[in-house]
């Protein structure tokens, strides 16, 4: 498996050259300034230097409420009502970057649950949907079941925001094709296969975690996959538009956002997860492609070979 292994891997060399970019925000900057860029340092001291109203999408992937440790910095579980206060203590604030038709994605897993739409209901958003995305993953228990799935939630602030449900409709396998006078009636053959673009849903079981033979991988602990941002991306951030990613990681939202002709502005505390960042953003120069998407997003095992 060693050779066939594709896990990003930074040399000595791409450390010694990426390092002199890991940079912190000096001062408030306009959102001219900050386009495309990668933060090394935490949410709280960075904040106060954000502008107001310049995010179509918040993108927001916190420590979930249970152990981890993220590189050098570490995550305790908490009360429910301990990590509902958490949440709010940096969602509130980051409110005023996102513009009035914004939109924002939590991330969560069922232990966060209850905490998370309390949070996102006492900030005054309008909470469209509760998106479920199978991790395809997960470690196996004797006495519980595997978790197996995450949470997205989907929020507004207003009535009026950006949604474009064409970029993230999931073709299908038709499997009983129904024709009219003789022609295909909602679906569409290409070569043997027969496919219909259906309607988006709030079940997502067509993403892959990132793992040893993808590209996109990196040793991030909880890396999201880069077509769970393409789905986001395209529904809710237009052509050009603007999202803010305040728990960046390894870098997925910006890598995704630079893919899909999208600015960003990313932020990152630990030095090691922002030298990831960094090379990723590099490569997506040069290789431009998602995994899983081509244009279209395919229900997965159908896609034509």
């Amino acid at each position: 498996m060693a050779h066939r292994n594709r896990t990003l891997q930074l040399t000595e060399a791409d450390v010694q050259r990426l390092q002199p970019r890991l940079q912190q925000l000096p001062a408030p900057l306009p959102a001219a300034q900050l386009q495309d860029s990668l933060w090394n340092q935490t949410l709280e001291s960075a904040l106060p230097h954000l502008p107001a109203a310049f995010a179509d999408v918040l993108f927001l992937d916190p420590p979930y409420n249970q152990p981890k440790q993220f590189g050098s910095l570490s995550f305790a579980a908490q009360s429910a009502e301990a990590y509902e206060a958490y949440v709010l203590g940096w969602l509130r604030p980051l409110l005023r970057c996102l513009k009035p038709e914004g939109s924002v994605y939590l991330c969560g897993d069922w232990r966060s649950a209850a905490a998370l739409p309390r949070a996102l209901a006492a900030c005054g958003l309008h909470i469209r949907n509760r998106i479920s995305w199978e991790r395809e993953k997960g470690r196996g228990a004797r006495r519980n079941w595997k978790n197996a799935s995450e949470d997205l939630w989907y929020a507004t602030c207003g009535e009026d925001y950006y949604f474009s449900v064409s970029e993230v409709k999931l073709r299908r396998r038709v499997r009983a094709p129904y024709r009219l006078q003789g022609q295909p009636k909602d679906w569409q053959q290409a070569g043997e296969h027969k496919y219909r673009d259906t309607h988006p849903s709030n079940l997502w079981t067509d993403l892959s975690v990132p793992f040893w033979s993808m590209p996109e991988n990196t040793p991030h602990p909880t890396q999201k996959p880069e077509k769970l941002l393409a789905k986001v991306l395209l529904a809710s951030c237009p052509p050009g538009g603007w999202v803010l990613d305040p728990f960046a990681g390894s870098g997925t939202t910006a890598v995704v956002a630079r893919k899909l002709g999208r600015h960003f502005v990313a932020i990152e505390a630990e030095p090691d997860y922002c030298l990831w960042a960094l090379r990723r953003l590099e490569i997506a120069a040069d290789q431009p492609a998602i995994q899983g998407y081509d244009g279209v997003f395919w229900e997965r095992n159908t896609r034509p070979l």
